[in-house]
């Protein structure tokens, strides 16, 4: 009987860690939405500690850099949600709009091969960056 109450007890306690992680995610989320961006960085770094593979945290705090024009703090958290998930559209997408940035249009243009690959719900954005990669293109013609 104490073998199967500590086992309870075990599942329990990993039950309730798990949604209590996956509630740090969720806030978070929502305090990103309401433009709250000091306290969602709080809590996405929180959550990584939890979930250190948590893609999406990473995401979310790119964007966050991205707003606070941390550009080293955006492109590693960027790059880190896509070595966790590399068919994350999202985080392709804006390491794409880094390399435009920058004027890389040859690693653009490789990355925008891989995006093509892999986008599902971000497909229209494939036209934008193609868009700017010609523009480059003719100004460099020219």
């Amino acid at each position: 009987m104490k073998h199967f109450i500590l086992i309870l007890t075990f599942t329990l306690i990993c039950i309730t860690s798990k949604a209590h992680d996956h509630n740090f995610f969720n806030e978070a989320k929502n305090l990103f939405d309401k433009e709250q961006y000091e306290d969602s960085k709080f809590l996405f770094h929180r959550n990584i500690v939890y979930n250190p593979k948590d893609s999406e945290s990473y995401l979310y705090l790119a964007k966050i850099f991205k707003i606070e024009d941390d550009k080293k703090q955006e492109e590693k958290n960027i790059r880190t949600a896509l070595l966790l998930d590399p068919k994350n559209e999202e985080a392709m997408y804006l390491l794409i709009d880094i390399e435009l940035e920058r004027s890389n249009f040859s690693k653009a243009e490789e990355l925008s091969k891989d995006f093509k690959k892999i986008c599902v719900k971000m497909c229209q954005k494939l036209a934008s960056i193609e868009s700017r990669i010609k523009d480059f293109e003719r100004k460099d013609a020219s």
